[in-house]
């Protein structure tokens, strides 16, 4: 009911805008690319010469970014980004080949292969608005694969702003049982009273994410195989024989995840200080230095982690999670519920008065859980359980923070910690400090940082009492996990050159060994990440473009994790206007390829990837794309073909059929011939 709701005061919203004559997703941060801070910021004026000013923010940032308008990569736009490997449908499990362990102390439930398709707290955005402003993004890709999304934000004043998000995916797939049906919506709203003493922002954030596993193709031989040349005829393991259905409107998932989440987070902040003014030749300008602030932080959250088979085969639970089919069982499934209730509270010192980018923040919180599971058969019986168990759980923690931002903004310091005292991850804590200069225009910027986590493992690898846990009695039980992450960036702008640099020193990693089995790796290894991007120009006025983007991976030490060495993407084309100073264009191919590697399986039933040593999961050719994005004023539109690569000969037929692979047994498709349109009003 709460998303039709919000539906609708979107709808509203957009019509009224219609009226008044007034990329994406945050990508991992990996230095290449600073999400939010976009080459070109997006104003448009009108027949009046007024313009639109519009900034945002996020909830633990002081700092304004501005909207992106490039438009070299739409991957941008996109919820997977360009180093992701997902199960061969937009919309399935995905994972990134460059490595990024997680680093969050704390309750953790553990489900995490469809984070990339979701509103997040974290990534909620505060605006700023001088006009209302609206986006209307739709991507039409082969199959009926269809992407929408709305935002409109503005402000009520100029002490005042609301903001709304809305996202629909909708993928069928190529071949069986991978439709994918997630949608998610998300609110925002900051006010800050008259004085500037006190400041609220309110957040909701709600996903339904609902993917129908097919457990990957029975035979990767069939793929070569000339007698399926049809995808959809290709057997699967689950789900039975269901064939492609192209019904935007049908979401049902018969097999597979259903997860779901709520959230709701109200912050208050009030100021002590000095009041001060500003006096023009014809306004006085009221100004006020904090010196204390105090902050209160309330959150709720509720999630449902499900998976569900209306027709379970029985050989396969059998074969894979040694699972017996209860006789008379006609259905299977698996639940975890949660709930979660934050209090936090901090006390901010400013010591420069001027500079309140510049503070010490010491706080301390209470984290009430409460969880909800499926009573197990401990004989490991395949049935409906119907029975439910209810456990509660807190921790206390406190924490800390150091920030400051130079005025000459030249150094930005930060330096963090937070520890927990006592509860469910008592003895958990996470610290990090960085220190980032831009040096010059000439010389570039430089980035250094630090972070050590020591954290529970997620609670359905090491909790009996999950419904998605399948250990025997035998099993030991598992350490905290600990790892040390050292990261450099530096970038270069007159040789337009960026460079990273990560290293990784961790003991007691925890991991998947199968379907459903667990194990953990209590000697000290490390990985170390090194990272290039390159743009090379040509031409009289340097149009066109090569970018390239190279990292380089290795793990030392004897850990079960395997990790492709290379990966590599580059953008080959053109960008310009082509004589129309309203036009900006970019056009060309895009190669991705990382090496052959033993990449992780996948495990429905646990929606985790696991890590196997015996089949290696090969690249045949790199994935080719052919792209054309241009954009006038505010208008934004991309046309891609991809997997160009996969064109071959198979039997007496032409056609893209060369598949690369995701994982063993879970290919990648054809040819996929995508549109966008990104588009944004200004009233």
């Amino acid at each position: 009911m709460r998303f039709y709701f919000v539906l609708f005061l979107l709808v509203t919203a957009v019509g009224a805008q219609a009226q008044d004559p007034l990329g994406g997703v945050g990508n991992r941060f990996r230095g290449m690319r600073n999400v939010g801070s976009g080459s070109d910021s997006l104003a448009r004026r009108d027949k009046f010469e007024d313009s639109i000013t519009i900034t945002y923010r996020y909830l633990d940032t002081a700092r304004a970014y501005r909207l992106d308008s490039s438009i070299n990569d739409i991957t941008r736009y996109f919820p997977i980004p360009a180093e992701y490997n997902y199960m061969g449908n937009f919309g399935n499990a995905a994972q990134s080949y460059l490595f990024a362990p997680r680093m969050k102390a704390g309750w953790d439930p553990g489900f995490h292969a469809f984070d990339n398709y979701k509103y997040t707290i974290e990534n909620a955005r505060f605006f700023t608005a001088t006009r209302p402003y609206s986006e209307l993004n739709y991507l039409l890709g082969t199959r009926s694969e269809q992407f929408i999304e709305l935002m409109h934000t503005q402000n009520r004043g100029p002490n005042w702003n609301i903001h709304f998000s809305y996202r629909l995916l909708n993928s069928p797939g190529i071949f069986q049982n991978q439709k994918s049906a997630h949608n998610s919506y998300l609110i925002t709203n900051w006010v800050q009273s008259v004085n500037r003493r006190y400041r609220n922002y309110f957040i909701v954030v709600a996903n339904k994410l609902q993917n129908t596993e097919n457990g990957g193709i029975v035979n990767s031989a069939y793929i070569d195989s000339a007698d399926y040349d049809r995808r959809d005829y290709i057997p699967v393991r689950l789900g039975g024989g269901t064939r492609y259905s192209a019904d935007f409107f049908n979401t049902n998932v018969a097999t597979g995840n259903k997860y779901a989440d709520f959230n709701a987070l109200m912050r208050q902040q009030y100021d002590f200080g000095r009041k001060d003014s500003l006096v023009t030749d014809s306004t006085v300008v009221s100004l006020f230095f904090p010196r204390v602030r105090f902050e209160h932080t309330i959150r709720y959250s509720k999630y449902t982690f499900l998976f569900t088979d209306a027709a379970p085969a029985a050989d396969y639970y059998k074969e894979f999670y040694d699972l017996a089919l209860a006789g008379g069982s006609n259905i299977f499934s698996r639940r975890d519920d949660w709930k979660e209730m934050v209090n936090d509270f901090s006390i901010y010192t400013f010591p420069d008065e001027k500079n309140t980018q510049q503070f010490i923040k010491l706080g301390a919180g209470v984290q009430n859980l409460s969880g909800t599971f499926d009573t197990l058969q401990r004989e490991n019986v395949l049935e409906l359980i119907q029975n439910r168990e209810k456990k509660n759980y807190y921790n206390i923690y406190g924490h800390g923070e150091y920030r400051n931002r130079t005025k000459n903004q030249k150094w930005d310091m930060m330096a963090n910690g937070k520890i927990y005292f006592a509860g469910m991850n008592a003895g958990d804590y996470e610290a990090g400090a960085s220190i980032q200069s831009l040096l010059g225009k000439k010389i570039g910027s430089l980035l250094l940082g630090a972070q050590n986590v020591n954290r529970t493992p997620s609670f359905i690898m090491q909790n009996p009492i999950s419904s998605f846990y399948f250990r025997g009695n035998e099993d030991p039980a598992l350490k905290k996990e600990n790892i040390t992450h050292l990261y450099a960036v530096v970038y270069q702008p007159l040789l337009k050159l960026g460079l990273t640099g990560h290293y990784y020193l961790m003991t007691n990693y925890s991991y998947y060994t199968d379907f459903y089995k667990i194990n953990q790796y209590n000697s000290l290894f490390n990985v170390l990440q090194i990272g290039a991007n390159k743009v090379f120009e040509t031409g009289k006025t340097k149009q066109w473009k090569w970018r390239t983007e190279v990292y380089f991976q290795q793990v030392v030490g004897g850990a079960p994790l395997h990790i492709p060495a290379i990966y590599t993407r580059n953008r080959f084309g053109y960008e310009g206007k082509l004589g129309y100073p309203k036009l900006n264009i970019a056009m060309g191919f895009e190669a991705k390829y990382r090496t052959n590697y033993k990449g992780d399986g996948y495990s429905p039933l646990l929606g985790q990837f696991f890590y196997q040593d015996d089949q290696t999961v090969q690249y045949k050719l790199p994935n080719i794309a052919a792209y054309l994005n241009f954009r006038i004023n505010s208008f934004k539109a991309f046309v891609r073909a991809e997997n160009l690569n996969t064109f071959r000969k198979l039997g007496t037929n032409w056609g893209f059929s060369n598949n690369n692979f995701a994982a063993t047994d879970y290919p990648y498709p054809g040819l996929l011939i995508r549109l966008g349109v990104f588009w944004g009003f200004v009233n």
